[in-house]
């Protein structure tokens, strides 16, 4: 989750609302408020008009309303983005819809993670070690693969807020360590 407090609340705000009305609206809402937070960060004109304090909140709303309507948002969403301008706190919704999101995936069981090799791995490769740690973990995982050739070798692992670097660049500075000791 983001540092801003504000967006913390907004998005608790939301899905609060959205599990009053159940499982199918809050992923509506979920889905609906990240493709909004996609089009907006897609469009840095939009961001800029949101920020520009020369155009009123009724102008701001209108080209909201726009963008809601073209994305086919509930009117549930849309009163919360109209609130959000009422309260000029739409520079906020990429945090909000993070956040959000966050909520989301603690309340289904998911967690993110990032898995960092050396060199590429295959599909089934991936698919084998996701199963893996969805195993170890006890929790569905949403993984991102990377590389990165400057660890050498072995993985860099980062589920949550835990992180585990079995790399080999990770155990030469453990060695390097050791012997600058004198162990």
């Amino acid at each position: 989750m983001s540092g801003n407090i504000v967006a913390r609340r907004y998005a608790k705000a939301l899905f609060t609302v959205g599990q009053k009305q159940g499982a199918a609206e809050l992923e509506t809402y979920g889905k609906q408020l990240a493709e909004l937070s996609g089009a907006l960060a897609d469009s840095p004109e939009a961001m800029r008009f949101f920020h520009n304090p020369v155009f009123s909140v009724e102008e701001k709303k209108a080209v909201l309303k726009q963008i809601t309507d073209k994305l086919g948002a509930t009117q549930a969403l849309v009163n919360f983005v109209s609130l959000l301008a009422d309260k000029s706190r739409l520079v906020s919704l990429p945090e909000i819809a993070g956040d959000f999101k966050a909520m989301l995936d603690e309340k289904n069981g998911i967690v993110s993670g990032k898995l960092v090799t050396a060199v590429a791995l295959s599909d089934t490769r991936k698919v084998e070690l996701k199963e893996r740690l969805e195993k170890q973990t006890g929790k569905k995982l949403v993984l991102d693969f990377g590389t990165d050739a400057d660890i050498l070798g072995g993985v860099v692992l980062q589920i949550g807020d835990s992180v585990l670097d079995a790399s080999l660049r990770a155990q030469l500075n453990i060695l390097k360590e050791t012997i600058k000791r004198g162990e």
